[in-house]
């Protein structure tokens, strides 16, 4: 394979830039750069870098040798510690780009290679390519598991056991003349239900998704409830725009902010109410739509024009809560209901702290492996519904030949999600949207 090179860390003007090398001829770009043959691994030396046609003086820089397979990739790596300007980077990037043999990595191609040397699996590398983007702890506690390798060993267990019910199940086809145990093929019958429960219960938790791709929250309500300025101050600024003037609010508008480790995006929607114009009413309709959507609501009513039926579509994990409390102190509204004021700034320390600790409780960090991505749900909904058919046919006393058929889409298919099979068809959907240089 040629040997490939990019900058490991994101370009601009820093203390320290890193260039990674990989490939079998990594460690001659030490010989041409500095005119000394690589030293020991896993041992820093300092280098001066020069052009390898001009002689220039590029750099001074601290250089690391990884021999393979005992590197990131599995291959010869080198890595070299630069000056952070960007003329440094740059020249030294042109100086590499002048080896013969040598080329610019693709986007995720390290961590490709490393796939493909056996360092880890396909959802490692995903946990990896999650740890890099990860804006919150708990999104960075989430990937750290799957980078470790949790949710591959889980689907590796499972794919274990659906690959030795069906050797049971080809065993009755394969050696039907043989002294074998009577009805082999529906032995397995229990195994299986229980491993389709299992993955069922497994595929209904959707905390890894919300977690990687963040919490939605609606704020729902009828016009000048105070539902923009509540949004305002639960994201800490200016994000939307608000005014006395009753459907100000005509689509739904998202701000992204951390609540309690947890990534959330809060949406502002347009005042629900009857009689509005044409174009206030599609807002509506995209309220309605988003209300239904989110994870969370917090319905918001305004204490001087509420009515008794205020809050009868919130559901048991939604937050209710009366505003403009100021214009209304006397008034008690219930266990269950948040008293605030955005203006006076009344009672919203303990709305954010309720809000945050309702989010922990629904989709608050676990332990156990979880599904973060839409790739790893596709198959194991394959995975579970050839399991299925599989189960159908065993009950009834089917044909052998298609149950063993089922059994090897679903081992197949959960065996895709750490690229045991198929692997070549994942390579560029998984490794797409990595970054240079990883």
């Amino acid at each position: 394979m040629e040997t490939i090179f990019a900058p490991a860390t994101a370009r601009g003007r820093g203390g320290v830039a890193v260039i990674r090398i990989s490939g079998q001829e990594a460690y001659r770009a030490l010989t041409v750069l500095s005119g000394q043959a690589a030293g020991a691994a896993r041992v820093a030396e300092l280098r001066t870098l020069r052009d390898p046609e001009s002689q220039a003086v590029l750099d001074q820089a601290l250089v690391l040798c990884f021999e393979g397979p005992h590197s990131f990739t599995g291959e010869d790596v080198v890595e070299l510690h630069l000056h952070g300007g960007l003329a440094v980077v740059d020249s030294v990037v042109e100086g590499l780009g002048k080896i013969a043999g040598f080329r610019f990595a693709e986007a995720g191609e390290f961590s490709r290679r490393a796939v493909e040397n056996g360092k880890f699996d396909l959802s490692a590398a995903e946990g990896i390519a999650d740890l890099i983007e990860a804006e919150t702890s708990a999104q960075q506690a989430q990937a750290l598991r799957q980078m470790a390798g949790s949710f591959g060993q889980l689907c590796d267990d499972w794919r274990d056991q659906l690959v030795r019910a069906l050797a049971y199940v080809e065993a009755e086809i394969d050696f039907a003349d043989e002294d074998l145990p009577d009805d082999l093929a529906a032995s397995v019958l229990p195994g299986l239900e229980s491993l389709t429960e299992e993955m069922s219960r497994f595929l209904a938790d959707k905390r890894g998704e919300r977690i990687r791709d963040g919490i939605f929250v609606a704020v729902v309500g009828p016009p000048n409830a105070g539902k923009s300025s509540l949004v305002n101050s639960l994201a800490r600024r200016d994000a939307v725009i608000v005014s006395d003037e009753a459907g100000t609010t005509r689509d739904v508008v998202e701000v992204r902010l951390k609540m309690g480790g947890l990534p959330v995006t809060i949406c502002d929607t347009a005042g629900l109410r009857e009689g509005a114009g044409a174009v206030e009413q599609e807002g509506i309709k995209r309220a309605r739509q988003t209300a239904d959507d989110a994870d969370l609501r917090v319905w918001l009513q305004s204490a001087n024009e509420i009515s008794s039926d205020a809050f009868e579509e919130a559901g048991v994990n939604d937050l209710k809560v009366v505003n403009k409390v100021d214009l209304a102190p006397e008034v008690h509204w219930g266990r269950d209901v948040f008293s605030v004021s955005v203006v006076t700034g009344a009672g919203l320390a303990e709305l954010e702290e309720a809000l945050a600790l309702r989010l922990e409780n629904l989709f608050g960090r676990t332990e156990e492996p979880v599904i973060t991505r839409a790739r790893h749900r596709k198959e194991l909904d394959a995975c579970v519904a050839a399991l299925r058919g599989a189960l159908d046919l065993l009950r009834v006393g089917g044909e052998t030949a298609l149950i063993a058929e089922e059994l090897r889409h679903a081992a197949r298919a959960v065996g895709r999600i750490t690229g045991l099979v198929d692997v070549e068809e994942l390579l560029d959907v998984v490794f797409r949207d990595f970054c240079i240089g990883k």
